[in-house]
Order: structure tokens, then sequence, then C-alpha cells
């Protein structure tokens, strides 16, 4: 017992030790305004730090304003990072353009850039496992400040850094900053001329030597892996040499999903985000549930309802759309419950909390509009990779509809999946779409049925075009057996899968 205490005591010293050690070197608060930052010590040495980076960079040249110069205004942005743990690890000050000022055809062109879907991510998880290498992941410092930009743009100075000697002149840049609209679509840019240069055929994969190395890209963020370890040093290396980089090393922490890599597979959750949710809404020490919606729950507009606050009702549906990324047993009740942001009553946030405290497509299920709920699930192998619950944009006269359009939003999910799946080297045949409703996959299967769905928008009947190319094929599931046939199909087959539920 006496060792047992003196072991806890020495611990919590070690720890405590740890923290203040820690905290003398950042600050716990995040800044008011740009004078409070300022009063801080650590939160000067940030502005400072994002300040060398331009520098370094060669973002702008302090320069005359031209007659016809509008300069867009720079403002400072501070956030503190923090780890997995919640502590905070890095002060973080960014000075940011006021892009609201720009003008399209003036100030920036395109702005499209493109990123990494959370399915993409979740289907390359997948396969990493399956082929049993870990991923890792780096870090791009001021992703954006690279850059270059073919437009004219002229910003003011940073606020509390403005020169003494020049005061009246402006920063014309020349690589893009954060804030401005062209910004994502420059770095874009960059990254993929520098991928192109050094012989990548593609943003998302690489083949070398009989090795496929896999990089997926979210703006700065970049996760790749490969079971050749010198492929993956030799790209390492190479992003190093051209940018700032930080070497993170094996995939833990990603767009706030915490993901453990092991020999026994790859486990992804959401606990962090989780708590601060909770935190956030103020239901931390609320009674648990066992369901995120009771079965007999019917929601409708209750225009008689006591009108609630919507920025924070909205605020609860966005923080749990973002948590359906692991965690598909929530889907269809978030997104039951997003359907009233216009206009919340009562009746709505309770139903939102039950979530807190804590689908078969619904033949016109929505009371309001009548229209039907499609879900679908996908699945590499075992591992289940892309979900979804939503309502239709059409209303449909019978269940057969609902499925038939339910399976249409389903293959065109599974045909995405294939066709990303080939970027890893894999090739498919027919993919099994299981579905409950033997009249659906009649529809599906049979033209001579075309007569009694003229009245079906034409882009879901892409569906018998697949089927008859081949591409899927429609498997009867008993609905009362769903679990137990989609096991055994499952140790059948070993590549996609797809469950209309």
């Amino acid at each position: 017992m006496i060792g047992d205490i003196h072991q806890r005591v020495t611990c919590s010293s070690v720890n405590s030790l740890a923290f203040f050690s820690h905290s003398a070197y950042v600050a716990s608060f995040e800044p008011r305004d740009v004078s409070h930052a300022l009063s801080d010590p650590n939160w000067v040495n940030a502005m400072h730090e994002e300040l060398e980076n331009f520098e370094r960079n060669h973002v702008w040249d302090l320069v005359e304003p031209l007659s016809n110069c509008r300069p867009i205004g720079t403002k400072w942005v501070f956030k503190n990072k923090q780890g997995e743990d919640g502590m905070v690890v890095r002060n973080k000050a960014r000075l940011v353009a006021q892009g609201f000022c720009q003008k399209e055809g003036i100030d920036y062109e395109e702005t499209f850039a493109l990123v990494a879907r959370l399915e993409s991510i979740r289907l390359l998880l997948a396969f990493a496992a399956s082929k049993g290498f870990k991923l890792q992941q780096m870090d791009v410092k001021s992703a954006f400040l690279n850059g270059f930009i073919g437009e004219e743009v002229y910003v003011r100075q940073p606020p509390g850094f403005e020169s003494a000697r020049f005061s009246d002149r402006v920063y014309k840049l020349r690589k893009a900053l954060y804030g401005l609209k062209q910004a994502p679509r420059a770095w874009y840019a960059r990254l993929k001329s520098l991928l192109l240069k050094s012989g990548r055929q593609d943003l998302v994969f690489v083949e070398s030597c009989g090795d496929t190395l896999i990089v997926q890209i979210y703006v700065d963020d970049i996760i790749f892996g490969d079971s050749s370890h010198a492929l993956v040093s030799s790209f390492a290396e190479q992003m190093s040499r051209e940018f700032e980089m930080s070497l993170m090393g094996e995939l833990q922490f990603f767009l706030g999903l915490q993901i453990k890599q092991g020999p026994e597979g790859t486990f992804v959750h959401q606990a962090k985000y989780t708590r601060d949710i909770l935190k956030k809404f103020e239901m931390g020490d609320s009674k648990p549930m066992t369901t995120p919606m009771s079965t007999n729950t019917a929601l409708d507009a209750d225009e008689d309802g006591e009108a609630v606050d919507r920025k924070k009702f909205r605020g609860m549906i966005g923080s749990l759309l973002y948590l359906t990324a692991t965690m598909p047993d929530i889907q269809f009740a978030v997104c039951l419950c997003a359907h009233y942001q216009a206009s919340p009553r009562t009746s709505h946030r309770q139903a939102v909390k039950c979530i807190f405290r804590f689908s078969d497509a619904d033949h016109a299920g929505c009371r309001i509009d009548r229209k039907s709920t499609s879900g679908t699930c996908q699945l590499f192998g075992t591992s289940l990779v892309s979900w979804s619950s939503r309502k239709q944009a059409s209303v449909s006269l019978s269940t057969t509809e609902a499925e038939y359009i339910a399976a249409a939003s389903c293959c065109s999910q599974l045909l995405w999946m294939k066709a990303t799946l080939s970027d890893f080297g894999l090739r498919f045949g027919k993919i099994p779409l299981l579905v409950d409703s033997t009249s659906t996959i009649s529809v599906a299967k049979n033209p001579a049925l075309h007569s009694r769905t003229k009245h079906i928008d034409v882009r879901f009947h892409f569906l018998r075009d697949h089927y008859e190319k081949g591409d899927i094929d429609l498997v009867h599931i008993e609905g009362v057996d769903n679990a137990l046939i989609k096991v055994e199909i499952e140790s059948q087959w070993n590549g996609l899968i797809a469950l209309l539920v």
C-alpha cells in the first residue's frame, strides 16, 4: 500500500514538472485581438515566427503603392494547437489576408483545388491494413506560402508590425497568402508541378520497380505509405528538400481522426473530438443512452413548438455530422435532425441532445414532404469504409422505387471506389450490391419493366446500364437475415461489396 502511494506521488510529481516545464514555453490562452497578443511574449514569438516564414519564402516585397493600387487588409488569427491529450503544444499565429475584399476577374481567377475525401482516407487505411504496411504522415509548414500567384495583389502591412520609416508602403505578393481566394489552388499547382517534374504520375500513387507508393493529400497534411521502406524514405527526403516539413512518423492523428495501426488491424475513432464537442455544448455530465434515437421518434416541423437558438442548433448539427466520419450508427439520426435547421424547435433540440448522449430505404419517411431516405454502406473486404443516409431528391410512389433510387446512389459510390482502387493497382470484376427487395432487382435487370418506371428521373437508370456492362451484380439478401448473409458473403469475397440498408 505504501509502495503504491509512493509510486503515485512520484508519477504525479513528474507529470507536474513536465506540465510546468512545458507551460513555460507556450501560452494557455487565445488572444482576443492583436493588442492582447502583444502583451504576452509567447504570442509575440509566435507572430515573429510567422513573419520570418514570410522572409524565408520570399512571399512579398515592400513597395510604394501605385495610383490604381487596391491593397487588401490583413489580420492576425490566433489558435492554440493541442495534442491528443488536450494539452497545448504550440501557439500558432497566422497572418491572413481579408480575401472577402477581393474581386473576381481582378484579384483572382480560378479558385478550385482538390483535396482527399474522407471516404478515400478510410479506403487507404483499409488497403494499408490488408497489405500489412503502416502509413506515415508529414505536414508542410505554412503550405500556402509556397504557392506562386499570377495576379498582381497588394496587402497592407501586418497590424502591430508596421514599418516606422515606410508606414505608407504596401506589400506586393509574390506568393499566396492565407485568406486569398486563390491560395489553395496556387499551393496545389506548386505541389502537383513538383510531383510531375520528379516523374510522379499522379498525386495519388507512384509506381517504382514494381512497388506502389500511395500518397493522399489534404491541403498541407500528407499521408503516404508502401511496403518498400526505401521508396517511403526517398519520397520523404524529396519533399523535405523542396519544402519546410514536419515529418511526424507513423500516422496517428489526422483531421481530427485518431488512428491506431497494429498487426491485428487499424482502429479509427474520434474520442478527443467527442470530448471536445460534449464540453462545448455543456453535455459532458449527461446520462448516456443506449440508442441515438428511439424507434418511435417521429419528427416534424412542430410549428407550434418553442423556437430555439438557430446558431447553436446548427453548430450542434455540424459537430455531429463530422462525428459520423467514424460513427455510422448515428448517421440516420443526425441527417433527420438536420432537416430542421431553418427553424429549430425544442423537440428538435431534444432529439439532437439524445444523439449527443449516447436504416432500410424508408418509403415516404419524411412527414413533411413524404420523400424517402436512402441508406447504403460499402465495404472493402471486411472493413466498412463508406456509408450514407440521406433524403432522396424526388418523391417515390412505392418502396420499390425508393429502393431503386437508393441502389443507383450506392452504385455510383461503388464505381468511384472501384476507380480509386484501380489507382492502387487493384482490379475488380462484378461487385456485389446486396438488396433486400426482389422487385427492385427485377426493375434493374428486366427492360420489359421500363414502362413502370418512366416517371423516375432518367439519371437513376444508369444502375441498369452498369448491371448490363458487368460492373455490378445485384444480389438478393433477406432483410431478416441481413447481418448473417452479409458475413457469409464477406467470407467468400475479399474485394468490394455494398449493402443497401
